[in-house]
């Protein structure tokens, strides 16, 4: 029974390489894209992480600010 299933009539040497290889660009791409992801963050935090708050909210009162504020997400 488990035979049969894991052999998938034949095909399995084609179907779990094709698997494999997708799982693993997958989660190539995941960690490339955290990576750049954190980068640009500490990035971000060095220029910007030192604002006074009243830096800070005369930025958010900027046009563009609100703009980028309103389409940004909580994560």
């Amino acid at each position: 029974m488990i035979n049969e299933l894991l052999s998938m009539n034949g095909y399995a040497v084609y179907v779990l390489p094709a698997f494999s290889f997708t799982l693993l660009s997958f989660l190539g791409l995941y960690f490339v894209t955290k990576r750049q992801f954190v980068r640009e963050q500490n990035k971000f935090v060095a220029k910007f992480g030192s604002l006074t708050n009243e830096q800070a909210n005369s930025a958010k009162l900027q046009r563009i600010n609100k703009e980028i504020l309103a389409n940004a997400t909580n994560d």
